[in-house]
């Protein structure tokens, strides 16, 4: 009986609205657990029943940036996608989903989303890191809300994405 082959490249999916250093820390596990990784950037324009605070254009140059600030390898690849995720990973070849959990309630949802892509594609693997204790908290719409309200999310985000925050909500955030 063959050996199972080993999934050597794996895909990072998210809206990313925008990259925290959460999911800085989920792509740099990865990495270090699989040789090639792909950073899918979803254009979700319909996320939660309202749009994005960045283009799909915008939020895949930060996170190309942000890989760079942050010292990550150069070849974590870095796309966009619309439609199913499942199809993304087909068309690039990846054998698996890596997905950070930060709680339970994470969990509930991923898992339900695991079952779906496993049902819709059974040679996908799903795999799940935990979040770093120091990242469990931070989430993109908490980053938004906070930095919105023109509050200091430095300590959330990369140094690029801070700076276009303060860009984005700089007006917005001194009339709050």
């Amino acid at each position: 009986m063959a050996a199972e082959p080993i999934i050597s490249h794996v895909v990072v999916p998210g809206t990313f609205d925008p990259v925290t250093l959460g999911h800085i820390d989920v792509i740099r596990r990865a990495r270090r657990l699989f040789p090639r990784v792909t950073v899918a950037v979803a254009a979700s324009a319909n996320k939660n029943g309202r749009g994005t605070a960045f283009t799909l254009e915008e939020r895949v140059e930060m996170i190309r940036e942000a890989l760079r600030v942050e010292g990550l390898p150069d070849d974590i690849e870095v796309a966009p996608f619309r439609g199913l995720l499942v199809s993304f990973c087909h068309e690039l070849g990846a054998g698996g989903v890596v997905k950070g959990l930060r709680a339970m309630t994470d969990f509930e949802y991923e898992l339900q989303q695991a079952d779906l892509n496993s049902h819709m594609a059974p040679d996908l693997e799903s795999i799940f890191v935990m979040s770093s204790p120091e990242y469990g908290y931070v989430s993109s719409s908490i980053v938004r809300e906070i930095a919105a309200m023109g509050s200091d999310v430095s300590i959330l985000v990369p140094a690029n994405v801070d700076e276009r925050l303060r860009e984005h909500y700089g007006a917005e955030a001194a009339q709050a």
